[in-house]
């Protein structure tokens, strides 16, 4: 039986404004996770991403079952007590970071160098199962295969035979009473293959699905359709969720085809590099034009950064390396995102997604299709 249920309040098309409701209590759903890939968001401290309020933060299984090990989390507590947050979290598999080490891959598992000591390390379905009821998140990922892009045939057929046989592992070796786990979907930009590895996920009984290996450097014009080729298929009681997307276009596309959680690093390693996400697109606060700006970093922004600090002042931060102006601009950069999904479900309520959608395109075209 699942420990997690999912209700639609309101939809405009395929898109819904919903909540997830888990042991812990519930968030409202388009929503996007903040990644704190260590226990933490880069730059920030667990009192600030209080103020921030995102509904859910994800954090690396791959790197804290490294350091400082998955036995040491849960002897503090498990990871809500290890970061001092009582909001929902969400662990990764670890499976991206592992594929992208180029592991051996078997088919019961990988063997993989550790990026910290050298050391070789086996991981299979259960390990991955094993490290992520330790973390004790609220919601737990299936290991999968993601190809790189881009991959001959052979290797994107194995890693969906793989996928697929690792998710009914990982879903016979999850025995976490108040945690829930979501199977992963694969199959490059194939429109066909995505549809038939959906359908074969969502028979094995998860407490939601996520759709991975997108937005990993193909164009939108070929992503999205492999996107909706997906979704066609999972079902739609459960919650849906598109990794390691946060461009804003890519948000409310994918919220425009009825997917409910994202997650990215976008707006963390934007601000370590002084860039800023707002209303009227990106903007690098380096930029000379910026030395003496008196105004917050985007007008149309009410978080604290904004209502605070003058960009003229975040600038001279980061032109001077100092730590606290990579973490105004990450809380900024966080809050532009947390308001763009909540006005994504406002827009959702008010039959208005399609304006939104439009107004996003014409402001952050990439020139990515």
């Amino acid at each position: 039986m699942s420990v997690v249920s999912f209700s639609v309040d309101a939809s405009d098309g395929a898109a819904r404004a919903g909540r997830v409701s888990t042991p812990r209590g519930e968030f409202l759903t388009p929503a996007f996770m903040p990644v704190a890939t260590r226990g933490t968001i880069r730059a920030l401290a667990t009192h600030e991403l209080d103020q921030l309020a995102p509904p859910v933060v994800l954090a690396n299984t791959y790197h804290l079952m490294m350091r400082p090990g998955a036995e040491v989390v849960e002897a503090l507590g498990g990871l809500h007590e290890f970061m001092g947050w009582q909001g929902h979290t969400l662990t990764d598999s670890g499976g991206f970071q592992v594929m992208s080490l180029k592991p051996k891959i078997f088919d019961d598992g990988v063997v993989f160098q550790s990026t910290y000591d050298g050391a070789y390390t086996r991981f299979t379905p259960a390990d991955a199962m094993r490290v992520q009821m330790q973390l004790g998140a609220d919601i737990a990922m299936a290991l999968d295969v993601c190809p790189p892009l881009p991959s001959a045939a052979a290797v994107v057929d194995r890693a969906i035979r793989l996928t697929k046989d690792w998710a009914r592992r990982c879903r016979d070796a999850h025995a976490h009473p108040t945690q829930a786990l979501f199977g992963i979907v694969q199959g490059g930009v194939d429109v066909d293959l995505r549809a038939q590895c959906a359908a074969d996920i969502a028979t094995i009984g998860f407490d939601g699905h996520a759709i991975g290996g997108l937005s990993v450097g193909e164009p939108r014009s070929e992503m999205l359709p492999a996107l909706d080729a997906a979704i066609a298929e999972l079902p739609s009681q459960r919650p849906r969720y598109l990794m390691g997307v946060g461009d804003p276009i890519s948000l409310v596309e994918g919220i425009a085809r009825g997917v409910d959680m994202f997650d990215c690093v976008l707006p963390t390693r934007l601000a370590r590099h002084g860039t800023a996400l707002t209303h009227d697109g990106r903007v690098q606060l380096k930029n000379a034009a910026f030395r003496t700006a008196t105004g917050p970093i985007d007008a149309g922004c009410g978080c604290v950064v904004c209502n605070r600090y003058s960009a003229g002042y975040v600038r001279h931060l980061l032109t001077v390396g100092e730590v606290s102006g990579g973490a105004l601009l990450t809380i900024h950069n966080v809050a532009f995102l947390l308001d763009l999904v909540a006005r994504a479900r406002a827009a959702i309520a008010s039959g208005t997604l399609a304006a939104l959608v439009a107004d996003v395109r014409r402001v952050w075209d990439d020139g990515r299709g």
